[in-house]
């Protein structure tokens, strides 16, 4: 799951959207093999050939008659023991490699060459989507305060740099922009130009957390700088929203280079910021960008519709200080267990639904992947995408049975878009779940994974999530076991979370939603995106029977 780390990265100029009757397709090097994404379709050519031609995006086509109880014959097919295979393989990989699988480096080629390795086996023809982003790197950080009691700040610890930050050195007055430190610290603070009247031109914007998926941290760093800051302190809101931490430290992403330097605090730190008179920062970043070379891979079925592409996602990449198993190794090996069982499955009755399996590289450094795939559709690319399903971090060793919010019951101040058909997404998790009499929770669509740049263009979406850096509270553990008041997943964005940081039960569990899921939405001929039922045509999904996986 994305959140800012030391290297971190931003679109380049390969962000192009296509559309009909626009400039030709970009393409993509994969071997001897070229991809272009455009109408939705994988065309794969030797050096020449013609791409399909789609006619009227998302309508059902006829209905292919499904295999009595073929849910849990899937489910029974994508085993624990298949998955944690994959997850070694990606070990391995790392392992090899400086002990990381990050975008741009050799132990994401070969994560890559690993599941081309799989999905060929299974029958798929996989084919890589490039592209390039600027990443963000930075060298070192300092945060002080000069008046009117000098505080050497930790990084890490106290602040940290935001991805994006500019680089400089800048001692001036803080001034604190449309803060609330009462009540139930509700804020748009920075959102807005108009929350800058009267700033002080030089000073350093003392920010707060808050605003929605709409209103990011680079909104509130670009706002300040237009209005003269100096340089940006951004500090956590301060409230309890059910699976975020929102009093620990800020490390957040800016999503393209600032001309500033912005750094992230905890709640505690901001809030005496915020009470001290006279108060005077030094923020002193050196920090740059270098550009990064990554790809996705996209994997298709056959067979099924495909003016209705089921996007079935995760990423691949980890962060630079791990492995990367749980985030997300298990999202990862989770899918291409799916995709491999799902070939087999189905060879006989073939799927309503075209499914893309795709693995997203850069999620890391900003949702790269995700968003490149997305901008390289053109608008029948785009209608013709029924959904998408996102799996990130499925392991998480305290972990929640998470699943996005689509219909917004339980965040309704999110402003995130939930586009038409997210609530049927939704349903069919927690349907799932409690057919397994197995608990879930809903999770807020904040734009910390994959499925972003599916929401941002009115494709439906939705997923399951285990838990990362956030608290698990009392009555999560109550429900789901596990410590409260300890992180979802401890060794989140840490060279820890490798093989032992998986919990193997609960990644049996989610691995079977996976299934089941991504089989409902591949046989459905519901009209998703126009408010329609999705009637899955496979028998009820029955109560497992016992758990076929490693003690805990």
């Amino acid at each position: 799951m994305k959140t800012p780390r030391i290297l971190r990265g931003t679109a380049l100029a390969a962000a192009v959207v296509l559309t009909a009757g626009t400039a030709g397709p970009v393409f993509a090097e994969s071997g001897s093999v070229r991809t272009t994404v455009t109408d939705g379709t994988a065309s794969t050519t030797d050096g020449g050939g013609k791409g399909r031609h789609p006619g009227k995006p998302g309508k059902p086509g006829k209905p292919v008659k499904p295999v009595k109880d073929e849910s849990a014959k899937l489910r029974a097919a994508v085993t624990l023991h298949n998955v944690f295979d994959h997850l070694e393989g990606l070990q391995d990989a790392a392992d090899a490699n400086d002990g990381n699988r990050a975008s741009g480096t050799p132990g994401y080629e070969a994560s890559g060459q690993y599941i081309e390795d799989q999905l060929r086996r299974a029958g798929y023809k996989p084919v890589r989507q490039d592209f390039s982003y600027d990443q963000f790197e930075l060298n070192s950080e300092a945060l002080e305060q000069t008046a009117p009691t000098p505080t050497v700040y930790t990084a890490g610890t106290d602040f940290t740099t935001m991805t994006y930050s500019g680089a400089g050195d800048v001692t001036a007055p803080v001034s604190a922009v449309d803060i609330n430190l009462s009540g139930d610290r509700a804020t748009t603070s920075g959102c807005e130009a108009e929350d800058f009247s009267g700033f002080a031109a030089g000073s350093i914007a003392l920010i707060q957390r808050g605003g929605g998926g709409e209103c990011s941290f680079g909104i509130k760093a670009a706002n300040a700088a237009a209005a003269g800051a100096s340089g940006v302190v951004i500090f956590n809101q301060g409230n309890e929203p059910a699976d975020n931490d929102r009093f620990g430290l800020v490390n957040g992403t800016l999503g393209e280079p600032s001309t500033i330097p912005v750094v992230g605090t905890t709640f505690a730190v901001g809030e005496a910021l915020a009470g001290t008179d006279g108060l005077e920062l030094r923020l002193n970043i050196d920090a740059g960008v270098q550009t990064t070379n990554s790809f996705n891979i996209l994997a298709d079925t056959p067979r099924g519709n495909a003016d209705r592409t089921v996007v079935v996602g995760a990423h691949l990449d980890s962060v630079p200080e791990g492995s990367g198993i749980n985030d997300n190794g298990s999202g990862s090996a989770a899918i291409l267990e799916t995709a491999i069982q799902l070939a087999e499955t189905t060879k006989r009755h073939p799927l309503q639904n075209r499914v893309r399996f795709a693995f997203w590289g850069g999620e890391e450094d900003g949702l790269q992947g995700s968003n490149h795939y997305v901008s390289q559709l053109d608008q029948a690319g785009l209608d013709g995408t029924l959904a998408n399903l996102n799996f990130d971090m499925l392991g998480s060793p305290n972990l929640v049975r998470f699943v996005y919010d689509g219909d917004g019951s339980a965040f309704p101040d999110s402003t995130a878009p939930r586009p038409t058909g997210s609530d049927e997404i939704e349903r069919i998790f927690e349907e799932y779940f409690a057919g397994q009499k197995l608990a879930s929770a809903p999770t807020e669509f904040s734009g910390r994974s994959d499925y972003s740049a599916f929401i941002l263009n009115k494709i439906p979406a939705g997923g399951l999530f285990s838990g990362a850096e956030g608290i698990k509270t009392e009555e999560e553990a109550a429900v789901f076991g596990g410590t409260a008041g300890e992180a979802y997943d401890p060794c989140y964005h840490q060279e820890c979370d490798d093989l032992g940081n998986i919990n193997r039960r609960g990644l049996d569990q989610m691995s079977d939603a996976v299934a089941h899921a991504v089989l409902t939405f591949a046989r459905t001929d519901a009209d998703l995106r126009g408010g329609g039922d999705v009637r899955s045509k496979l028998a009820p999904a029955g109560t497992e029977l016992q758990y076929r996986g490693d003690a805990l």
